[in-house]
């Protein structure tokens, strides 16, 4: 019966799909061509005091204030404008309201590299259902994320919206997420898609990469996504791959994207992208946004001379009204405003504890209520930062910095060391220019200098504080990519802080913590012996101090582990060669809204070996590798054992985890192939699955299993334009990070196994001399 069930549902299924899909075209076949365009153009976006050929850019009605964008309505067919919103790490729009009293504040939730850090995919759903009740309780249709760019550069300013250095990890993590937000019946929009990892001139960069690094690195974790949830929308990128725009890519966005990975949503450009109009809906891309006049003109000018085909708009038009029909405004869901955000919080809290990482712990953590005073140090403990900037940054209602943290969890604050940063941090920042979020965005403000603290004042909390506590404050965002002076590596002032603090408090016999509250990866190396223990808070969302206390107070075991590399210096890492690429000045244009464009590329030299890949390939010693990360308990690995030792189509491992400490805790357990020398060179490993255990109980065990198919083991064959396996000698290895292996079993392949033919695409116009390492 249960057959008979499951294919009754999918009939359905597929009949309510092929009714929806026969209602859009017939609603496209009543449009007129000006409709038809219309739609595939987005109403513009409200930004004071611009406008295009003396018309404004902005029509949008301002149906939730504060959205990104929204699409054309044509209200005597029923279909209604909808509403897209920015969103990586929250729902982003404006708290405030014309003749409105009433606030609207959205949930500040982790960031991405905190969520992956929990390499929870279960919690991380969770966290997407919460965010998309937010989307759909407020009016919002499509929530303009996940991001799931890859870390390949530490210096990425956007890193903190994405997820990983690794595929797999970004992959699986917007999976969860994409499943979380769109079980509300709203959308989500994967982006940037693809191979967008910088900002530096990232409207006019030419990333120039191999076919292969592409298919494995970069395009792998949004075939992922794709495959695998089916997001509603894909949002295409602003820089060129090999030479062409993204949005104007038909190899990208057809051929790979629809025919190879079988995407049935619309495309939409990241706001203001690519070139040429015409270019773009030829290419797949069907909604333009933020949308402008001269995009109108420029279809209506093509479809005159013949130059666009009507079919190619009809395309477009139908994917937009069959999205339209999905939508909350089409159903004409009447939104409350009032989505629990008191739930969600308690939840961003959880998530954020669950993704941080203990790096260091010299007997100094967790602290327990009777650990006395705590001298809280650095501008960030006072004023903690719970995420990046730019279009990713959220309205909260609040903050919870640090010591509020600690104090509602009920520890003592040195009062004299409170009240100093406390008037000092106010002081300096009533002195900061207000400003709009695009004058912002095109000038960031920098954070406050540290507060110098007095020798003497140092000696006298020394002896009076029983533990220092510093904080670490780092932050970027969408327009600008990072330094490696005085911000990957700590500023002068930093280090003399942490100087003076450990040598006071060591000179007492006491301990010292460092927090590093940063969206991304800094340099740890130099400065970590004079630490007794080390937490990668991340950016943690709005709940931060609460969540940072109950990680410090052992309420929380911290099982977070690294979705990406810390490298001892920043010369360590494999793209810092190239980053950010070269410019051409001399050559500028004017691009959208009278913004200077300067021509760029970068060139993917170190191909595939990105990340943990290029570490533990070429033999580098990172800092602190893949996969890391510390806890108040134990874990022992035992009994590995292979389903068989012979591949036949897939195989099985399990292993029996137990905690072998003192304290309950929960184990993130990582499964690694290593593959014998073949005709295409390979990393040394890679990971290929991983799994968190339960919450175990000192003395308690779980046995974990994972599945291995053909796709785990295959690498892309450029000239074949295949995924393949050699024959050979596979190694199943289990991991408590990519260095820290436990267990490893091995098995054969008898035969070359070649899992999928696909098209070639994407090919690079020139020659790249790509790293491989010396032994493999």
């Amino acid at each position: 019966m249960k057959y008979v069930s499951l294919l009754a549902t999918c009939l359905m299924i597929f009949s309510t799909a092929f009714s929806q899909s026969t209602k859009a075209k017939d609603l496209v076949k009543k449009m007129t061509q000006e409709e038809k365009v219309n739609l595939v153009v987005g109403m513009g976006m409200n930004i004071p005091g611009k406008m295009e050929n003396g018309t404004a850019v902005g029509q949008i009605s301002d149906k939730v204030a504060g959205a990104a964008g929204e699409t054309f309505a044509i209200p005597r067919l029923g279909l209604p404008n909808t509403v897209v919103a920015d969103g990586p790490a929250g729902l982003r729009i404006e708290p405030k309201r014309k003749n409105d009293p009433n606030t609207y504040y959205a949930t500040a939730w982790p960031i991405a590299s905190l969520l992956a850090s929990t390499w929870d995919t279960e919690l991380v759903q969770q966290v997407g259902e919460a965010m998309g009740n937010e989307v759909k309780e407020y009016g919002v249709d499509v929530l303009l994320g996940p991001g799931m760019n890859i870390h390949r550069n530490p210096l990425g300013g956007r890193n903190f919206e994405y997820y990983s250095e690794d595929p797999l990890v970004s992959g699986k993590m917007a999976v969860a997420m994409v499943n979380g937000i769109e079980s509300n019946g709203v959308g989500t929009s994967i982006k940037h898609f693809a191979a967008n990892n910088q900002e530096t001139h990232r409207n006019s960069v030419n990333t120039i990469a191999s076919e292969r690094a592409l298919r494995e690195i970069y395009l792998r974790p949004f075939e992922i996504a794709v495959k695998e949830a089916q997001p509603w929308t894909v949002m295409s990128s602003y820089n060129l791959i090999n030479g062409t725009f993204t949005s104007e890519s038909r190899d990208l966005l057809t051929t790979i994207l629809r025919k190879e990975w079988g995407f049935k949503g619309l495309v939409m450009t990241d706001w203001f992208g690519g070139k040429d109009a015409v270019a773009q809906l030829k290419a797949g891309n069907d909604l333009l946004m933020p949308g402008t006049p001269g995009q109108k003109k420029a279809i209506t000018e093509a479809l005159s001379n013949g130059s666009l085909d009507i079919n190619t708009l009809n395309e477009s038009a139908v994917r937009i009204v069959d999205y339209i029909i999905n939508t909350q405004a089409f159903k004409k869901y009447a939104f409350s405003n009032k989505p629990d955000l008191k739930a969600h919080a308690l939840l961003a809290r959880q998530a954020a504890a669950d993704g941080m990482v203990l790096l260091k712990n010299n007997s100094a953590l967790p602290l327990h209520g009777s650990a006395g005073t705590i001298a809280a140090f650095g501008n960030t403990s006072y004023d903690f930062i719970s995420g990046g900037t730019g279009s990713g940054d959220v309205n909260e209602a609040y903050t919870i910095s640090l010591v509020d943290g600690l104090t509602n969890a009920g520890f003592i604050i040195d009062k004299e060391l409170s009240s100093l940063y406390s008037t000092y941090v106010t002081a300096e920042k009533a002195k900061q220019p207000k400003k709009t979020f695009f004058e912002e965005f095109a000038n960031p403000t920098p954070r406050i200098p540290e507060l110098d603290i007095d020798h003497n004042l140092m000696e006298r909390k020394a002896n009076e504080a029983s533990v220092a506590l510093i904080t670490i404050g780092r932050n970027a965002g969408e327009g600008s990519d990072r330094k490696v002076e005085n911000d990957f590596n700590l500023k002068a002032s930093e280090v003399a802080l942490i100087d003076a603090v450990s040598k006071a408090f060591h000179a007492k016999g006491k301990k010292v913590i460092v927090i590093i509250n940063s969206g991304g990866v800094i340099e740890v190396s130099s400065w970590q012996d004079k630490a007794d223990a080390l937490l990668l808070s991340w950016q943690p969302g709005l709940e931060a101090g609460n969540a940072v206390a109950d990680v410090l107070s052992g309420k929380v075991n911290p099982s977070g582990r690294l979705a990406t590399t810390f490298p001892v210096k920043y010369s360590d890492v494999a793209s810092s060669k190239s980053f950010p690429g070269k410019e051409f000045p001399g050559k500028e244009e004017t691009g959208m809204l009278g913004m200077k464009v300067m021509p760029a590329e970068v060139t993917y030299n170190e191909g595939i070996y990105v990340g943990y890949r290029y570490f533990n390939s070429f033999g580098v010693k990172p800092a602190y590798a893949f996969g890391y990360g510390l806890s108040y308990t134990r874990f022992n690995y035992s009994a590995l054992k292979l389903s068989s030792s012979t591949f036949a189509g897939k195989l099985t491992a399990s292993v029996i985890v137990t905690n072998s400490g003192s304290v309950a805790g929960k184990e993130v357990v990582q499964l690694y192939i290593t593959a014998s020398k073949g005709k295409l060179d390979k990393p040394s490993l890679e990971l290929k699955a991983f799994t968190k255990t339960r919450v175990l109980q000192p003395g308690q065990s779980q046995t974990v299993s994972f599945t291995i198919n053909g796709t785990d083991l295959a690498s892309f064959d450029t000239g074949r334009s295949a995924w393949m396996a050699d024959a050979g000698k596979y190694s199943v290895k289990i991991g408590a990070s990519s260095e820290d292996i436990k267990l490893a079993a091995d098995f054969g392949v008898a035969k070359e196994i070649v899992t999928q033919r696909v098209n070639k695409a994407l090919l690079p116009q020139v020659s790249i001399n790509e790293e491989k390492p010396l032994v493999y």
